[in-house]
């Protein structure tokens, strides 16, 4: 296959994962806790040009997508009301308990209700009915008749946020290299709010475009290869 048709075809395929990603910022840009993304481009392989020439210029096989970057600014506070809705300033996570799993995630949404395990026992717990965390990594039990009880719920972080594993559900599952999760020293944290998407939609809306030109571009350089191949094979 000509070279020149295959880079410019991983080329729009790298460019779509890339649209991919845009849209899945511009979907959640009122999901609360959610954090954009980006994607991380790599190279493919290099080759020399003239194999016999010492010092022979490289040509490469076009770009990927190797994984997709998390940026993890704080977004905005919405005043909710909500007695079980949290909001962090600053770094850290909370940390809630999958039983089923037997895992623990963690989230930024700090959208939170309570679940009654019978007998009267309630403890807080997220949308996804995982339970949330203490600073001690108990459960938290709450008495619904007492709005004015303190709940001491756990905010964590980690040394290293680069690489977490995205789990649905702007959950996130720290991968070997984050190393252990230790308790955080937030600006604050507010109850009866909630904290916003980061999504800025002006900058995603340029990365649109951006995208939308390059992968144009890319499609005509499969149709110019197309071209010349066509050329070539009426010339024999």
């Amino acid at each position: 296959m000509d070279l020149s048709f295959y880079t410019a075809a991983v080329g729009a395929a790298a460019q779509q994962g890339r649209m991919n990603i845009i849209s899945n910022n511009l979907a959640n840009i009122n999901t609360e806790g959610y954090k954009s993304q980006s994607a991380g481009f790599v190279d493919l392989l290099y080759d020399k040009y003239y194999k016999a020439e010492t010092k022979d210029p490289e040509t490469g096989c076009g770009a990927r997508v190797e994984k997709t970057d998390i940026l993890y600014d704080q977004g905005g506070m919405m005043p909710t009301g909500g007695e079980y809705d949290f909001a962090i300033i600053g770094d850290g996570f909370f940390a809630v308990y999958d039983s089923g799993g037997d895992v623990v995630y963690y989230t930024r949404n700090g959208h939170f209700s309570l679940s009654n395990y019978g007998d009267n026992l309630f403890y807080l717990a997220n949308d996804q009915g995982y339970l949330v965390l203490d600073r001690n990594f108990n459960l938290i039990r709450v008495n619904p008749k007492d709005d004015k009880q303190e709940l001491d719920l756990g905010i964590f972080d980690f040394a290293s946020k680069e690489g977490m594993l995205l789990k649905g559900n702007n959950l996130y599952e720290p991968a070997e290299k984050q190393g252990g999760p230790f308790l955080a020293e937030p600006g604050g944290l507010h109850r009866g709010r909630l904290e916003m998407g980061n999504v800025d939609l002006a900058y995603e809306m340029s990365r649109v475009i951006e995208t939308q030109r390059i992968y144009q571009m890319t499609l005509k350089m499969v149709q110019t290869s197309d071209e010349i191949e066509q050329t070539i094979n009426n010339l024999r």
